[in-house]
């Protein structure tokens, strides 16, 4: 080897040690990020099926919480942690707000979820 140049062993397995590691936080933050945004999704879905149910003309507010908990069981049941489901209803309004936190591929990062849907009940109002 001619004096000054320095050998170039090793130098390929440096820079995966490096690289690796920075690509698979960069792709495992994209998948954390798309199942954040589907479970957002999905409580959004339950928060509008438990309301629909709670709005009808013969609804109650329970009936709507039962509905909301039933669609996220059978459609994010492993996607969305500790879900909670609170709704209300009166004369004028009903309301449901399904919250929880979102499955973490990223160890440690725990990204909450909400969403709340608002309707007009249903009402008989009789000719005149």
């Amino acid at each position: 080897m001619r004096p000054g140049l320095r050998s170039e062993d090793g130098d390929a397995v440096t820079e995966m040690v490096i690289v690796v590691p920075v690509l698979l936080l960069l792709i495992m933050t994209v998948v954390q990020f798309g199942l954040w945004y589907h479970a957002g999704h999905v409580v959004q879905a339950a928060a509008q099926e438990g309301v629909r149910t709670a709005r009808s003309l013969d609804g109650t507010a329970e009936a709507g919480r039962e509905r909301a908990q039933r669609f996220l069981a059978a459609t994010a049941a492993s996607l969305i942690h500790d879900p909670v489901v609170q709704a209300s209803r009166d004369q004028e309004q009903a309301s449901v707000e399904v919250s929880g936190t979102a499955v973490a591929v990223i160890p440690g990062l725990h990204l909450g979820v909400s969403a709340r849907s608002v309707s007009v009940t249903e009402s008989f109002r009789a000719d005149r």
